[in-house]
């Protein structure tokens, strides 16, 4: 067999699922950003901050992890996954590393958002691409599954890192943590890399572009066509919701439904699982029934979720747990409806930088979610006023998906 009819020593069509395996595991590492909440309290408290301080690091690390995704997407394009996924995971590494010598929540800031933000976002596009590229029958289902490990890492690193917390504080913690994805990270990205241009699965038969679309858009054009920015709109919706919930999740689970802190940690890891299956069941609902659809299905359940939590008080821990199993259910969906519809529209071409544009939404939508979030909190006094604006959102969402998340009808110079 030729080098790329072959993979890990057996066919290529079967030895490609590597590539998602691995990506779920590093995906893993880079993924317990959504643990943050466990992180939030003892943070405030070590800290003595507000609640809207307290979501600065999470905040922060998203958006310069969207940023971060954007710079490398050119890099993974011209150097290929395996030396960009590298450095990103160096700097993933001491970024938690020296979080544990912070001082004041802006040293938080600075190494945990900034730094560990940065190499997350140097990394993710990777096993995004690699999984694109070598899935161009399964893009949605390929991505999905690659990063659900991204989405599911709560599950394991939430209460991993409250039974730290418990015993060495949440800054030691962040320590123990950036020693083992340094080591993990790198290791798997060496394997890393993408098939030659032009290859296809065996048997398989690529179909008629949607929408006439010949060829790849470059990026220039993609910026050009209205279907870009419904995407990108639907994109900063969904994910504005997702990681505002997030981010508060155990904070509100403790605060407005009463919970311990055991069993807010708890519900976190079952959250995480709901973000996790979001992933491959959104990204094969979007190879399946388009990428319209699944987004105008995600936004209901948005709303839906939104106003469960409007109605919610003091013993409402039902309510909550299905409420916010939806958010995360949905934010999961988005990080799989994003990479997933953006090779659809516009083609692999460049599509490390394409995905990597199109991903700046993800970091608006966790500054928007976070000034929600603390805003609610520190202005009215509860966290529940936030779902206010994510259930308007979520309408707006559906009439923006309506009118403009559809394939571009042609090439635009």
């Amino acid at each position: 067999m030729a080098e790329e009819d072959k993979l890990f020593g057996m066919s290529a069509k079967a030895g490609r699922w590597i590539f998602v395996i691995l990506g779920m595991i590093i995906n893993l590492c880079l993924g317990t950003v959504y643990a943050y909440s466990v992180f939030k309290k003892p943070l405030e408290t070590l800290f003595n901050t507000s609640a809207t301080q307290g979501n600065l690091p999470f905040m922060i690390f998203l958006a310069v992890f969207a940023l971060f995704n954007f710079f490398a997407g050119k890099f993974i394009d011209k150097h290929g996954p395996r030396k960009v996924m590298i450095i990103g995971g160096i700097v993933v590494g001491i970024g938690w590393i020296l979080t544990k010598f912070a001082s004041s929540i802006g040293m938080v800031v600075f190494t945990y958002g900034i730094i560990g933000g940065a190499g997350v976002g140097i990394v993710y596009g990777g096993p995004v691409s690699v999984s694109t590229r070598w899935f161009p029958d399964r893009k949605g289902l390929a991505v999905g599954l690659s990063i659900l490990g991204f989405g599911a890492s709560a599950l394991v690193t939430a209460p991993l890192a409250k039974t730290l917390i418990a015993s060495y504080g949440p800054l030691t913690t962040f320590g123990i943590l950036g020693i083992a994805f340094l080591i993990v990270i790198i290791i798997l990205s060496i394997p890393m890399k993408f098939p030659k241009t032009g290859w296809k699965p065996a048997g398989w038969t690529p179909p008629q572009t949607a929408g006439g679309v010949a060829q790849s858009l470059t990026t220039g054009q993609m910026l050009k066509n209205s279907s870009f920015y419904g995407l990108w709109l639907c994109y900063t919706i969904g994910t504005t919701a997702g990681l505002m919930a997030i981010g508060i999740s155990a904070t509100v689970g403790r605060e407005v439904i009463g919970l311990d802190v055991g069993t807010a940690a708890f519900l976190v890891s079952i959250f995480a699982i709901f973000n996790g299956i979001g992933r491959p069941i959104f990204g094969w609902l979007t190879d399946k029934i388009t990428p319209r659809n699944s987004a105008i299905l995600s936004f209901v359940i948005i709303a839906i979720a939104s106003f469960m939590m409007l109605s919610a008080q003091q013993g409402s821990t039902a309510l909550y747990t299905i409420a916010f199993s939806g958010f995360w259910l949905c934010l999961g969906g988005w990080l799989a409806i994003g990479p997933a519809a953006t090779a659809s529209f516009f083609g692999l071409e460049g599509y490390a930088q394409k995905y990597g544009v199109v991903f700046s939404a993800y970091g608006l939508g966790a500054i928007i979610g976070g000034i929600i979030s603390g805003s609610a909190k520190d202005v009215f006094g509860s966290y529940l006023k936030a779902f206010w604006p994510t259930a308007i959102l979520a309408i707006a969402g559906i009439i923006i998906a309506l009118l403009f998340l559809k394939p571009p009808k042609k090439l635009k110079s």
